[in-house]
């Protein structure tokens, strides 16, 4: 069974950056279209970003020019980082293939302070 750990979120104001880390386990990372997700309080989750196997990336609007997705397919690994944050970026960020499994992590909190 796929295992999703996602690591690196916090407190910032608003501004600042932070760098999310996903590992995954359980699956050949490599041939996925992997993404980031985020879930405001009260709100469902949607993609924010995602990388095809071949590295090319698709942006939600909102955080275009702002978030770089990358991955280390080495280290079956993909990683979110976040400058120019704003508060409506507060969330839990969680990552996943595209289309989802059915099991996620624990997610990350990202907390942007105005």
């Amino acid at each position: 069974q796929v295992q999703l750990v996602e690591s690196g979120g916090g407190l910032v104001q608003a501004g600042g950056s932070l760098r999310l880390s996903c590992a995954v386990s359980g699956a050949p990372f490599s041939v996925y279209t992997i993404g980031w997700y985020r879930q405001a309080p009260g709100k469902q989750r949607d993609v924010v970003a995602f990388i095809r196997t071949d590295g090319s990336t698709i942006y939600t609007d909102s955080v275009k020019g702002r978030f770089t997705i990358s991955r280390d397919n080495a280290k079956n690994a993909v990683y979110l980082q976040m400058n120019g944050l704003k508060p409506e970026d507060t969330a839990v960020y969680s990552c996943n293939r595209l289309p989802n499994w059915s099991n996620w992590g624990q997610g990350t909190q990202v907390t942007v302070s105005s």
